[in-house]
């Protein structure tokens, strides 16, 4: 079991995302007096995957045209690292 901190840090994200994640329904969490734990086997799908983000719907995977969506993210974290 992990604490919010905790998972935020194996993450590489803001405490306050994994919070946002949890009251949104995407993290499982329960509720140990006044913080939240989450189960390992819950964090680990997020741990696996290369960018640590929650899976994107298929939907929004290609754009209207049929091309596949551009990583804008990437594409900001990469502007961000050259800095």
């Amino acid at each position: 079991m992990l604490t919010v901190p905790e998972a935020a840090a194996r993450l590489g994200r803001d405490p306050e995302t994994i919070r946002r994640w949890i009251r949104a329904g995407k993290l499982r969490a329960r509720k140990v007096g006044t913080q939240h734990v989450i189960d390992e086997h819950d964090l680990q799908p997020l741990a696996d995957s290369r960018t640590g983000t929650l899976p994107v719907p298929a939907a929004w995977r290609k754009t209207s045209t049929g091309e596949p969506m551009p990583d804008v993210l990437a594409a900001l974290r990469r502007s961000r690292a050259a800095h």
